[in-house]
This record gives structure tokens, C-alpha cells and sequence, in this order.
């Protein structure tokens, strides 16, 4: 078997797997409110420490009874994906006071360094939506992988409505690399780079402090911080246009 028999296999295998986790998901969703939880072991590959990865699950999870607990119309629908503690909010909310109070629940989680607020104002859409959206992260994950210059695992894909949030712990070179990848996978409309970007010495530091498998997020010491350390929530950014000669989709640098 060639090398690009083999990519293909992995590129159908990963979109297979994430279709199959779709059909659980969907049938086992609440109504109302919707999080980006995701149960399972903790990584051993991965940048963060794990304590920091279960304490995101932990914020996820937190959120996730939260907002169940005190939105019960059927209008608003929430989203939460924790990455080293920076907490990432979508959905849709009716009006201007849901999104902000959804922000501000969010931010007094214990842990929550700080809160991107991505909600946006309007209707859910609908489950076809939901399921293509699943298809195009597996999709992208799938092009992350065939890179040969990425450690595609330390990069969390997310999408809502063919918006793709990128989030993890890397390098200005991979977070340029990663961004270039998901806006040019057929589908995407805009990408929202929401990474936490360390130096190649930092990150250097990093695989030395883990024994090279670069498990282990910087200590406090983020190279491009949210305003600040406390819990924080962060409106949407202005979408900035991709260079000339690029896929077109629009690219948002969040941090």
C-alpha cells in the first residue's frame, strides 16, 4: 500500500469515527442548551498539562449544568469548548442580555482564566446544520493529519455553522499552518484562530520538561495573553480578509 492509499484510508477512517460520534451526540443532546463536552481519557500527547485537561473537562461540564439550569427557552442554544482554561463560547442567544449574561455565568467557573464570547444573535439552525458542521471538523482534522510539518493532536477543531474555531497550545509557524490548512478544506466560510501562540524556545522547553512527548502547557506564562488573567469575557473580533491569493475565506484572529 502507497503513501496516499494510506492517507486516504486515515482521512475516511477519521471521518467515519466522527460521523459515528455525531449520531450519539445528536440523540442524546438537550433541547435547549448544547456544549462541545467531550468524555473520554486524558491525552498523554497533549500540551497541556493534566491537570489542566481535567480541568477543562471540569469547566465544560460546570457550564454545561449551568446554562441547562437557568435558560430554559428553546431560543438559546450554547456551545463550550475549554482549552487550557480559556473558554470558548458559541451559540445563539435572542437577544444582547442572554449572550452576556451566558459570558458572565461562564467567567465565575472556578479555573476560567478567561472567556471568548462567539455567541451570536438569532435562531439554532438546524440539525442538518449540526451534522455538516461535525463532517467538516472531521474533515479538517483529517487534512491536519496529512500535514507532515503539524502535530495535528495538539490542535482542537471546532465548528458552528461553517465557522471553524482553531485552539491549542503551539508556535506562530503551526498556528499560521493550521489556519492555512482548515480555510482551504471546501466548506468552511470563515476561520477563527483562537490559539494560545509560545515561541519555538518555549515550546522547546516544553518537550524537554515532558520528555519530548510535549505534554505540558507554559506555567503562567502565555505569550500572547487575554487582557489579562482574571476571567474575562471577550467580544468577537472584526474579521480581517485573507492575503491576496489566498482560499478567500475569511480569517478572524481572536488571540
Amino acid at each position: 500500500m502507497n503513501s496516499n492509499q494510506k492517507s486516504r484510508l486515515l482521512r475516511v477512517g477519521i471521518i467515519a469515527m466522527a460521523l459515528g460520534a455525531t449520531s450519539v451526540t445528536l440523540t442524546g443532546c438537550f433541547p435547549v442548551v448544547a456544549t462541545g463536552m467531550v468524555a473520554g481519557a486524558l491525552s498523554v500527547s497533549d500540551r497541556r498539562t493534566t491537570g489542566a485537561q481535567a480541568e477543562d473537562q471540569a469547566i465544560e461540564l460546570k457550564a454545561f449544568n449551568r446554562f441547562r439550569d437557568q435558560f430554559k427557552s428553546d431560543q438559546v442554544s450554547l456551545s463550550v469548548i475549554s482549552f487550557n482554561r480559556i473558554a470558548l463560547l458559541t451559540g445563539y442567544a435572542p437577544n444582547d442580555s442572554v449572550r452576556a449574561e451566558a459570558a458572565k455565568i461562564l467567567s465565575s467557573i472556578d479555573n476560567v482564566r478567561s472567556v471568548i464570547n462567539e455567541v451570536v444573535l438569532g435562531p439554532a439552525p438546524s440539525l442538518r446544520t449540526y451534522g455538516s458542521d461535525t463532517l467538516l471538523t472531521a474533515r479538517i482534522k483529517a487534512s491536519l493529519v496529512e500535514a507532515k510539518d503539524l502535530q495535528a493532536n495538539v490542535i482542537k477543531v471546532y465548528t458552528d455553522s461553517s465557522t471553524v474555531y482553531l485552539m491549542g497550545v503551539v508556535t506562530e509557524r503551526e498556528a499560521k499552518r493550521a489556519t492555512d490548512i482548515a480555510s482551504r478544506v471546501s466548506g468552511v466560510r470563515r476561520v477563527i484562530r483562537a490559539f494560545e501562540v509560545i515561541t519555538e524556545a518555549e515550546l522547546a522547553r516544553i518537550q524537554l520538561q515532558s520528555g519530548g512527548a510535549s505534554n505540558a502547557a507554559p506555567v503562567n506564562q502565555p505569550a500572547t495573553p487575554v487582557a489579562s488573567q482574571s476571567p474575562a469575557a471577550l467580544s468577537p473580533s472584526a474579521p480581517t480578509p485573507p492575503p491576496s491569493g489566498d482560499s478567500g475565506t475569511v480569517v478572524t484572529p481572536i488571540r
